[in-house]
């Protein structure tokens, strides 16, 4: 008999949600955030240290024996729900989530791969997985990058998330026995830096040729990877929930208090009734959000359908959320100056990431036996 998912926030993960929104009213408003991405710099390190280390969210999938916090996928989400909910540029998804993830696939009976994750749960270094942020779930294992028997890779990776911030990479390369990950060290990887759309998560082009890498041990490098990339979009679900949930709040709020011919703008019915609509969207948002961050958790048998569900769902209601938001905006959601076009970036950025909507239809519709949409 199969269980029903628990799509209600615990106690645990009401307290997190809590916490890390204090951290961030005090240290991230949006006014900062819209300064830090005029700069060549967009990460906060302070910030990320407050984070990563005395709230211990860089630790939260690792398991405690290896120095982590033991959490599960349930926490993760809430985490992204709330950094969603104000664009903060931090690489909780790059290496708490994807890096990790990928490195719990490995052998973690492994000294090195022990050692490197408890540096991370601890929050001294931050890595990222060196695959692009469009990589999706079930596809091939990536070939672009090779690597010899002396671990020297060879190859280019294009439009990886969170690399600028990272001291370690773990990457993705076809060895002499196959698939592999590989650890390398980001202060010897040449990237360059393109101009993404989403300015608060930068992507970087890295070059790995005559980088030498460690080989981590692992029993199926393909499935560790897949499992990351299958993490990355369930919990990403959660992000552009939180993106979202932002927009419908601040549109709200400012219908309320913006008056025209005498009124105030959110008493017409017409604007009523869009907003209702969009309120419905994103409760049902959360809905599929929440599914599939329990499915994760638990370790659900249809955990696939689930991640899919969700993302061909949650990331068409992100984006139509920020583009209803700038409308009702008027001008003012056309200014450089308020921060409303940092989440409609976030939303459109996002939708692409570890596989578009109709990528996610056509493998659900494989899933459940159903023919694909055309």
């Amino acid at each position: 008999m199969t269980t029903a998912p628990d799509l209600l926030y615990s106690d645990v993960e009401d307290d997190l949600r809590a916490a890390v929104r204090d951290v961030l009213a005090d240290r991230c408003p949006p006014s900062a955030v819209l300064a830090a991405v005029e700069t060549a710099t967009p990460y906060d390190p302070e910030l990320w240290r407050v984070l990563a280390v005395e709230l211990g969210l860089a630790g939260l999938l690792v398991p405690e024996k290896l120095g982590g916090q033991g959490a599960s996928a349930r926490e993760a989400a809430v985490v992204l729900e709330v950094l969603g909910g104000g664009a903060v540029p931090v690489p909780f998804l790059g290496s708490a989530v994807l890096a990790t993830t990928a490195l719990l696939g490995c052998d973690t009976e492994d000294a090195g791969v022990a050692a490197l994750l408890g540096r991370l749960a601890a929050g001294t270094v931050t890595a990222a997985l060196a695959v692009p942020l469009s990589a999706a779930t079930g596809g091939a294992f990536p070939a672009a990058v090779r690597a010899d028997a002396a671990g020297v890779l060879t190859g280019r990776v294009t439009s990886v998330a969170d690399a600028l911030a990272a001291d370690t990479l773990v990457v993705p390369a076809v060895g002499p026995d196959g698939p592999g990950l590989y650890e390398v060290a980001a202060a010897d990887v040449p990237a360059v830096r393109p101009v993404p759309l989403d300015l608060t998560r930068p992507l970087s082009d890295l070059d790995l040729s005559g980088v030498t890498g460690r080989l981590l041990p692992s029993a199926d490098a393909t499935a560790a990877l897949d499992r990351a990339l299958l993490t990355g979009a369930g919990l990403l679900a959660s992000e552009q929930l939180g993106v979202a949930q932002w927009c419908l709040d601040e549109t709200v709020r400012y219908l309320g208090e913006r008056h025209q011919f005498g009124r105030v703008v959110g008493s017409f019915q017409s604007l009523k009734h869009r907003l209702a609509d969009l309120w419905l969207e994103v409760v049902s948002a959360r809905s599929a959000a929440r599914g599939a961050a329990d499915s994760l958790a638990s370790g659900a048998s249809d955990v696939d359908v689930a991640v899919c569900v969700a993302q061909a769902y949650v990331a068409a209601v992100a984006v139509r959320a920020a583009e209803e938001a700038l409308q009702l905006h008027g001008g003012i959601g056309m200014t450089w100056e308020h921060p409303l076009h940092l989440f409609l970036k976030r939303a459109k950025a996002d939708e692409i990431a570890f596989g578009t909507p109709g990528l996610h239809r056509a493998r659900l519709a494989d899933l459940v036996g159903l023919p694909r949409p055309t």
